[in-house]
């Protein structure tokens, strides 16, 4: 399959195979975003220009769907995205010593990678989980009522 030169990101032909699942259809755009971001972890540049190409829209209207919604990114992110609630009940119950405690733990400041590619740590809003505050979601699985010391307890799951 091809990718293109320097874009680590999903090959064309997936991404080809993912627009025609929706038959090309413009309406069906932040569905063909979420699988092609399923697949590569990330909707690159490249694949922006041929989804816009593909549908016949302005690669500007594809950039501005990308960026709109936080759950979609532009850049590589790490195997596991470690989202830790910025709300208030979390803010109150000490998500700031959570926040810290993760940042020494991967190494990295908030929005940072790790070198390996394994962590991404980024801010999300309200999880939900409000009663079990403070919270983080490490992909699919929430963890709540966390404290600093537990946090090396967690990330050790996914090292």
């Amino acid at each position: 399959m091809e990718r293109a030169a320097g874009d680590p990101g999903i090959c064309s032909t997936r991404v080809s195979e993912i627009l025609a699942k929706y038959s090309r259809r413009p309406d069906a755009l932040v569905s063909i975003l979420h699988d092609v971001q399923k697949e590569a972890g990330y909707v690159s540049e490249k694949a922006m220009t041929e989804i816009a190409s593909e549908l016949d829209i302005p690669v500007s209207k594809v950039y501005g769907v990308a960026t709109f919604y936080t759950l979609f990114s532009t850049r590589p992110k790490g195997r596991y995205i470690v989202r830790v609630c910025e709300n208030a009940p979390c803010h109150v119950r000490g998500a700031r010593a959570v926040v810290e405690a993760l940042e020494r733990e991967l190494g990295i400041p908030m929005g940072g990678t790790t070198s390996d590619g394994r962590f991404t740590l980024e801010y999300t809003s309200c999880l939900g989980v409000c009663g079990v505050a403070p919270a983080i979601m490490i992909n699919e699985a929430v963890y709540g009522n966390l404290t600093p010391e537990r946090v090396p307890l967690i990330l050790k799951e996914y090292k």
